[in-house]
């Protein structure tokens, strides 16, 4: 089973920016022990014949392709509600500013 030293998982943790609580180094060595161990088994698996993947599936999107016009439906809340905004120019609906 591959180990990790105690000075390893120091270095470690100090590039992942974690404080090690006393009491729970033991336990980190431990588990990543566990980790390595399961990569090492893995390394053992003969893979010869497995076809090499991108993603977990071969799936595609079946999406419809999109267009400018509305379905034929006409939008009867298009411009709804700009009537009584309090400033528009150009067409444009008018805010004050949020920086100055």
């Amino acid at each position: 089973m591959p180990t990790i030293s105690k000075h390893e998982l120091e270095h470690l943790a100090k590039l992942a920016r974690i404080e090690l609580v006393p009491g729970e180094e033991e336990k980190l060595l431990k588990d990543l022990g566990n980790i390595l161990a399961h990569f090492e088994e893995l390394k053992r698996l003969d893979t010869a014949d497995v076809p090499p993947m991108a993603g977990g599936t071969d799936l595609a999107d079946v999406l419809r392709e999109d267009s400018a016009d509305d379905g034929g439906r006409e939008n009867t809340n298009r411009g709804a509600g700009t009537d009584a905004f309090p400033a528009s120019k150009n067409g444009y609906n008018k805010v004050p500013p949020v920086f100055e």
